[in-house]
């Protein structure tokens, strides 16, 4: 069996997953990456040691429909953000792998909220690939309880993982897993997070802070300190009653900055003045 990929890294455990199985892949669709929130470069360096062609352009109709010349069984996508056209008549299946246990959790990156809303339990489904973004039946699914100080990096290699699994067990029998696909109910939608939902409001209590340096992790939270904004990547929290006003740097020692909170202090230990995103563009 033969399939093309439409990915990053992000979830290229779905690509491994029908490697694992046999399947031999003979395509990449992947997009341009920032290197910091999206990274594509170990997808694309198997790519390329194996010599498949890469498309780093949208998928259009005609290239779905070039899939039959190549032989190609399944279009496998995880972790591609533009709609991809109809895909019957040209492969025999198409799936998408998507973070969360749907119908719960539609969107395009569901993970900040879980731990923002403080979930209780999370999953990984795998999806038919329908018109709508992730309103496909419902291949498989793996359910999972979250920590209560479940954070990012944790609730990623968590979905990761399942994809893994997932995309072995789909690989292992794709006919009967089409032809068991459940169709989804009534589910709910999470946007986009937005400057705000990552923005440090000192007046908060360092719970609901630490929630939000947990949920965003190498993505970074943003502060503003006096008059400058800084971007965080890490924090820690200290609970104390006091009397300093909320967001006033009562300490700092080289480059750790202590940040008084409603009911304590916001130790930030990595920070910068530019995001980790600018920080890689003028860097290069």
């Amino acid at each position: 069996m033969r399939f093309a990929f439409a990915g990053i890294d992000f979830l290229a455990d779905a690509f491994h997953g029908f490697v694992a199985q046999g399947w031999e892949p003979v395509k990449l669709f992947t997009r341009p990456c920032d290197g910091v929130h999206d990274v594509n470069v170990a997808i694309v360096g198997e790519a390329a040691r194996r010599k498949l062609p890469i498309q780093m352009s949208r998928i259009r109709a005609a290239d779905v429909a070039a899939l039959k010349d190549l032989g190609c069984d399944a279009l496998v996508v995880a972790g591609y953000p533009w709609r991809i056209p109809d895909w019957t008549g040209s492969v025999a299946y198409a799936l998408n792998f998507h973070p969360s246990p749907l119908p719960e959790g539609r969107g395009p990156y569901p993970l900040y909220r879980v731990v923002l809303d403080g979930l209780d339990s999370w999953g990984m489904s795998a999806h038919v690939l329908d018109a709508e973004f992730d309103t496909g039946p419902i291949l498989a699914r793996e359910i999972f309880p979250v920590s209560p100080q479940e954070r990012h990096e944790t609730l990623l290699a968590r979905c990761q993982m399942a994809t893994g699994r997932l995309a072995r067990a789909i690989a292992a029998d794709i006919e009967g897993a089409f032809a068991r696909a459940e169709p989804q109910g009534e589910g709910s939608y999470f946007p986009r997070a937005s400057d705000a939902d990552r923005t440090l409001d000192f007046t908060r209590p360092i719970e609901a802070l630490m929630r939000q340096v947990r949920a965003f992790g190498p993505i970074e939270t943003m502060a503003k300190v006096g008059p400058s904004e800084i971007h965080v990547g890490e924090a820690y929290a200290i609970e104390a009653a006091h009397d300093h006003e909320p967001g006033r740097v009562v300490h700092q020692y080289r480059r750790v900055l202590t940040i008084a909170a409603k009911d304590g202090y916001v130790v930030i230990t990595r920070w910068s003045p530019v995001s980790l995103t600018a920080a890689q563009y003028f860097g290069r």
